[in-house]
């Protein structure tokens, strides 16, 4: 009889602890646990890539270039919050951003320069010549795009407020002056159930 009771009282428990996946578009937004998401990043990412182009310095840039198109690379994002973020993911999606604006040419980034430069190594010595690629070729970026992100969390007992604050800057590489400087604020009100049987 005991037996029956434990495995009674165990049986909800065990039943609740099954995992359940369910595929949802890319596009939704689903906040679970009120940290930084898929959603913010890419939100983050559009808003200040719009507010970069559209910033003063661009028509600047467009009369120098005699109408080329600037040409940017991103650098480093740190993230300076108290959560792991995988600012990775942030970084490609201001990438995206600006390639698909139309209005700035982008190069490769550091380490994919270098992938790059190996390659044609590799190509002077196996490829032939009517097909390798000569160094020498590369297009220098005129402005590097680089920021940080931080968070500040204030919680209660069960419920918390998390802010996100992320501050980007477009810097010229040949003078090292900032000519924009951007922030985008995001603030979440997290309220956590208490568990229930």
């Amino acid at each position: 009889m005991k037996k029956l009771l434990a495995l009674a009282l165990l049986l909800p428990l065990v039943v609740a602890c099954g995992t359940k996946v369910e595929r949802m578009d890319e596009n939704t937004v689903k906040d679970l646990s009120g940290n930084w998401n898929d959603t913010d990043s890419r939100m983050v990412a559009e808003t200040m890539i719009q507010d970069c182009l559209n910033g003063g310095w661009y028509a600047k840039a467009v009369k120098v270039t005699k109408g080329q198109e600037p040409v940017v690379i991103v650098g480093t994002v740190d993230n300076k919050s108290m959560e792991h973020i995988n600012t990775d993911t942030f970084i490609e999606e201001l990438q995206r951003a600006l390639i698909n604006s139309g209005k700035v040419s982008f190069v490769a980034s550091s380490q994919e320069r270098g992938d790059l430069r190996n390659e044609r190594l590799e190509q002077d010595e196996y490829a032939s010549e009517a097909t390798r690629k000569a160094f020498g070729k590369e297009v220098g970026a005129d402005y590097m795009l680089s920021g940080v992100l931080n968070s500040i969390l204030d919680k209660e007992g069960r419920k918390s407020v998390v802010f996100y604050q992320v501050n980007l800057k477009l810097i010229d590489i040949e003078t090292n002056q900032i000519i924009w400087n951007g922030q985008k604020q995001i603030k979440k009100y997290v309220a956590k159930k208490s568990l229930t049987f």
